[in-house]
């Protein structure tokens, strides 16, 4: 996909509208017609695009703050087309969530759900990535509730689903382990032989 770095785009905006004004001011409107034409078609695909797949890049590689960076280019994240939108506040969210800015995180990935992701893969990787912040918080319920709507989904991609299957373990294991607890040491004990601990044998004779 054709893409063009955010800063050269800028100065292409600028150059391509003042150019074109000032050959229409000097000359005439026909001179300056296509030169500002094409200024206002890069101007309208950074308000509907913004910089969501160069952030998305970066994220990508682990370059939080990069990410971040390139992010806080988008100006007008209102004004993105739907989906870009949906995908700036999931970006949103994953950096603060790395930033350990749970708070926040939440708001923007819910946001998110809200608007038009582009597949249940998608959609399945905000849920966890809510689950995962409610786990954090010791929110089973809505650790619970967020794995619940996953089931509902139509996922594709091996690799989310095994990361559902490993935090549905998790969370069922958590249930689990505060059930043993509330049987006392007796319940522990039996908790871990069942998770691979040391078994008594019988006596041979």
């Amino acid at each position: 996909m054709f893409k063009i770095n955010i800063y050269l785009k800028f100065g292409l905006i600028a150059l391509l509208l003042v150019g074109g004004i000032a050959l229409g001011i000097i000359y005439s409107f026909w001179y300056s017609f296509v030169l500002i034409i094409a200024g206002l078609v890069l101007l309208a695909s950074y308000f509907l695009l913004g910089t969501i797949q160069s952030s998305a890049e970066k994220l990508q590689l682990q370059d939080f703050a990069g990410a971040e960076k390139q992010l806080g280019l988008t100006l007008f994240p209102n004004l993105l087309y739907v989906t870009n939108r949906a995908i700036y506040y999931v970006l949103k969210g994953t950096i603060e969530s790395q930033k350990k800015n749970n708070a926040e995180a939440e708001i923007y990935l819910n946001k998110a759900l809200t608007l038009n992701l582009p597949s249940d893969n998608e959609k399945a990787m905000v849920l966890l990535q809510l689950a995962n912040i409610n786990m954090s918080k010791s929110n089973w319920g809505g650790a619970k509730t967020q794995i619940n709507q996953l089931k509902k989904l139509k996922v594709s991609e091996k690799m989310i689903k095994e990361q559902i299957e490993m935090f549905e373990k998790a969370l069922d294991n958590r249930g689990q382990m505060n059930v043993a607890r509330s049987m006392g040491k007796q319940g522990i004990q039996m908790m871990q032989g069942g998770f691979g601990g040391k078994r008594k044998r019988p006596k041979m004779r």
